[in-house]
């Protein structure tokens, strides 16, 4: 009787387990934790091992019951889409907290730990922690099947230009790669006068329409084609084709305005030469260095063409130049470049140096120009021009040469060049002698514009040793602070990174 009197001896406000005897402080069960976890589970349901899916190729997981969604290892975002794959059984508890158990990144496991609460036996709040192991799946989504098959897209963006010059296409190129909007692509094919974008949703095709509005001059037009349907859940599967066309309008281009249109701009001369294409075409009168900008919708509201390409180019050799120090501006007149100096210059076609026959001109290249100088211009005064806005113009208006910009050795520019651009990975039609001079035309566009080669990411080539920024001859060089470092990342034999 002394050894059952001390046994039910205990402290004041506790009673004893009715199972165990062990003094606990009441609850309305009257039993231990430990008694009470013996008798009940409350993780019972929830599944101990669960898989996920997660796609290699675009590093996304797998959200039920179509989506895929982007998630950092231990991110929230991750975490939530773990406790969706038990929100069942999850709902007959109370979550109280839910965190990740560090595991090795390639390890293809995620740990949560869980705790739970349950109200169990007349009222009892029972809580536990417990771990959930995820096994991480490979799947391939349906994205990644589409641009693994590349014949498979539902929308195309056609990229047209009507000209016999590339350059827009290839300062294009660059923009593409600096932003990177070529990723979404299947495939990207190379035609004779354009570019074809295919796609495996309408969205990514609309936000390449939207770049391409930004970055040039263009107007498109939409259509559809109508694949499949079901009728009884209403659904309808369309290829959709977008067909962008550029202003037929290049660097360089001498164009003859209408007069309405050089009106509105500040009373420029009609004869114009393109010295850039960007979000809108750059325009300068030779005559009085006078600038204007025209944008893709007033150009489609004025049309002009381009009056010669760059294979009717001629040589001519600089006799004499002056400087114009006092210009007489007309009323009205818009804005003066400031980084062009007007010149008035006597030149002579090297093809004609048998003769005395001699141009008289001015130009926007009087800063640029000394007697001796070779020069690329275009003859207005012996070739026969159809034209519409030229035909209607005064003889007096049209100059007899329009100087485009001077020219230097290319062989020697070729081949001093210690930088390289990035393209695209695209399909080619064929690729001839003429499109590679057109290439080396644009790269040495960038050398001569410093607006142009911002927007584009310039690489250092290890291979050309760095000379000076200009050459004996005077021609433009990128300097090495424009360059960047073409940094390539590989794996030796003991899978260690080589940079």
């Amino acid at each position: 009787m002394e050894y059952m009197t001390e046994s039910v001896t205990c402290t004041p406000g506790h009673i004893l387990c009715c199972d165990c005897g062990v003094p606990i402080s009441p609850n309305p069960a009257n039993i231990c934790v430990a008694c009470l976890r013996s008798k009940v589970d409350i993780s019972q349901g929830i599944p101990k091992q669960v898989s996920i899916s997660f796609c290699k190729q675009c590093q996304r997981y797998f959200q039920p019951p179509g989506t895929w969604i982007q998630c950092a290892l231990e991110s929230r975002e991750l975490l939530a889409l773990c406790l969706k794959k038990i929100k069942a059984p999850l709902s007959k508890v109370r979550l109280v907290d839910a965190s990740f158990v560090w595991t090795e990144p390639h390890s293809k496991r995620l740990k949560v730990k869980l705790t739970i609460q349950k109200e169990v036996m007349n009222g009892a709040i029972l809580q536990q922690v417990f771990v959930v192991d995820y096994v991480v799946q490979p799947q391939m989504c349906g994205d990644c099947h589409r641009v693994e098959a590349k014949d498979f897209w539902k929308a195309v963006v056609q990229v047209r230009q009507k000209t016999l010059h590339k350059k827009t296409f290839y300062y294009l190129e660059q923009l593409i790669l600096k932003y990177g909007m070529h990723q979404n692509t299947l495939r990207i094919k190379e035609i004779h006068d354009g570019l074809d974008f295919y796609y495996s949703s309408k969205q990514h095709a609309q936000k390449m329409v939207e770049f391409l509005q930004c970055t040039v001059p263009t107007r498109y037009k939409a259509s559809q084609r109508l694949i499949s349907q079901d009728i009884h859940s209403n659904t309808y599967n369309y290829k959709s084709t977008f067909s962008v066309e550029i202003v037929p309008i290049c660097k360089d281009n001498v164009v003859c305005l209408s007069s309405k249109l050089a009106q509105s701009l500040g009373n420029m001369n009609q004869i114009c030469v393109c010295i850039r294409v960007t979000s809108v075409i750059h325009l300068i009168d030779p005559n009085t260095l006078q600038v204007a900008d025209i944008d893709g919708n007033t150009f489609w509201s004025h049309l002009f063409n381009s009056l010669c390409h760059p294979r009717q180019l001629e040589e001519f050799i600089v006799m004499d130049c002056s400087i114009v120090r006092d210009l007489k501006r007309s009323a009205g007149a818009g804005m003066i470049s400031k980084k062009h100096t007007l010149g008035e210059v006597w030149v002579q076609k090297t093809s004609e140096m048998n003769t005395d026959k001699q141009y008289f001109c001015r130009t926007h290249l009087g800063h640029l120009l000394n007697p001796g100088d070779l020069v690329l211009g275009f003859d207005l005064a012996n070739c026969n021009l159809n034209d519409e806005h030229v035909n209607k113009m005064k003889s007096d208006r049209i100059p007899d040469v329009v100087l485009i910009k001077k020219s230097y050795d290319r062989t020697k520019r070729q081949r001093r060049r210690n930088w390289k651009l990035k393209e695209l990975a695209k399909e080619r039609e064929n690729m001839d002698a003429d499109n590679e001079r057109q290439y080396q035309d644009f790269l040495e566009d960038l050398e001569e514009d410093e607006a142009i080669r911002k927007n584009v990411n310039i690489y250092r080539d290890s291979t050309i040793p760095v000379e000076s920024d200009t050459d004996d001859e005077g021609a433009p060089r990128i300097s090495l602070a424009e360059m960047l470092e073409d940094l390539h990342i590989s794996q030796d034999a003991t899978g260690e990174e080589e940079c």
